[in-house]
């Protein structure tokens, strides 16, 4: 990111800062990796048979797929207010830049520990970069990568979740990419 990037300094000083820490709000559950397994038609054994799980990953994991699983809040639930959303710092960085639409371009994810029934996992997000104004297809905006970190009760980095995302307006006239 260079100087004259037009990033405000409350924005920049973010990059780095791990943010919005929040722990799942139930332990991994079993039939998360069924109902899981069965939308994808996922026969892989070591989700459905015990004994192979044993051998093969030392007990019952749930499918690395299901990571992201543990930072989505539902759309509602008691006691929260307003709407509940995953990766706020995306929401944030479309806010802060008045930039009303956004795709996220690239998603990679790194597992580390595996993550097994009864875990309960943690995360925090934290802001990797933001780029200039740029203009695409879509429109003219910024790109930012968010990196959402995931960590079991024991602290063991179990992933890291790399989303890059295309902040933008179709009609540029009065946004601040």
């Amino acid at each position: 990111m260079a100087e004259d990037d037009g990033v405000p300094p409350e924005v920049a000083e973010l990059i780095g800062v791990p943010q919005y820490a929040q722990t799942a709000d139930f332990a991994v559950e079993r039939s998360y990796t069924y109902n899981t397994c069965a939308a994808t038609q996922n026969g892989n054994p070591i989700f459905w048979d015990d004994s192979v799980a044993e051998t093969v990953t030392n007990g019952p994991i749930a499918p690395p797929t299901t990571l992201s699983l543990w930072m989505r809040p539902h759309f509602w639930q008691p006691g929260a207010a307003g709407e509940q959303v995953a990766l706020k710092v995306h929401f944030d960085l479309k806010a802060a830049f008045d930039l009303p639409e956004a795709v996220m371009t690239d998603n990679t994810i790194t597992f580390h520990e595996p993550v097994r029934p009864g875990d309960r996992i943690s995360n925090q997000q934290v802001l990797k970069s933001i780029s200039g104004p740029k203009t695409t297809k879509l429109g003219t905006g910024r790109f930012w990568v968010i990196d959402v970190e995931y960590h079991n009760q024991r602290d063991e980095l179990v992933g890291v979740e790399s989303y890059t995302g295309f902040g933008y307006r179709r009609d540029t006239e009065g946004a601040r990419p």
